[in-house]
């Protein structure tokens, strides 16, 4: 009886052995599966993840695109429209400063005109006031009687008429020609005339005042006497 009451101990003791068994085999199955489970999520995950990365990193790269500023047309408009009147108002400046040079370099011909006219008026003036003297002196020489011409007197009277008419040539005063040359009225005035067998008709048979010119322009014309 005891033995019996034993073994059924004993069998009950491997059965539960047994279930225990199953029941720990079933656990690591089953922790198997759920790492299986796990491990084959986590790829899914991953790729989730960088699908969802990389559709973030696109919406950000088309964020900062929209982001980056356009080149605005209104902007270069005005820059044109500016850099426009700018070089306008160069080329008006430079035609200003063109027309400026222009004019003082009229104005500086003009008034070196105007200085050598004025030294050429003042020359002559000083000229028409000497040649009365040249006459005296000529009309003086001319009454000195023959005997008396070769006196000191009379030679530093001649000698001071050649140092005016000298002085008068370089200054490029000429007394005109007259006597012999056909009448000029550019040059001669004809106060009289004469009959002559020596000239014919319109030639000058006489000088009574001689007459100069300047420069090759008329100081004094020659008061002469022309053949009729």
């Amino acid at each position: 009886m005891a033995v019996e009451i034993q073994d059924e101990e004993e069998l009950m003791n491997t059965e539960s052995g047994e279930e225990q068994e199953a029941e720990e085999a079933a656990a690591e199955e089953k922790a198997d599966t759920s790492k299986e489970e796990a491990a084959a999520e986590e790829p899914a995950e991953e790729d989730t993840a960088d699908t969802s990365d990389k559709q973030s990193g696109e919406a950000s790269a088309e964020e900062e695109k929209a982001e980056e500023p356009k080149p605005d047309k209104e902007k270069k408009k005005k820059k044109d429209k500016k850099t426009d009147l700018l070089q306008t108002k160069i080329e008006e400046l430079e035609d200003r400063v063109k027309r400026q040079m222009a004019e003082f370099d009229n104005f500086r011909k003009r008034t070196e005109k105007e200085k050598s006219q004025m030294f050429e008026t003042g020359a002559r003036s000083v000229i028409e006031k000497i040649l009365p003297v040249v006459d005296n002196f000529e009309r003086g020489l001319a009454t000195v009687p023959e005997d008396e011409a070769g006196k000191p007197f009379c030679d530093g009277m001649n000698m001071i008429y050649k140092q005016l008419i000298d002085e008068l040539d370089k200054m490029d005063v000429k007394p005109i020609e007259a006597v012999g040359c056909e009448f000029d009225p550019e040059l001669h005035n004809a106060v009289m005339q004469v009959e002559s067998d020596e000239y014919e008709s319109g030639i000058v048979a006489q000088e009574l005042q001689k007459g100069y010119t300047y420069r090759g322009t008329v100081v004094r014309h020659s008061m002469v006497a022309v053949v009729q």
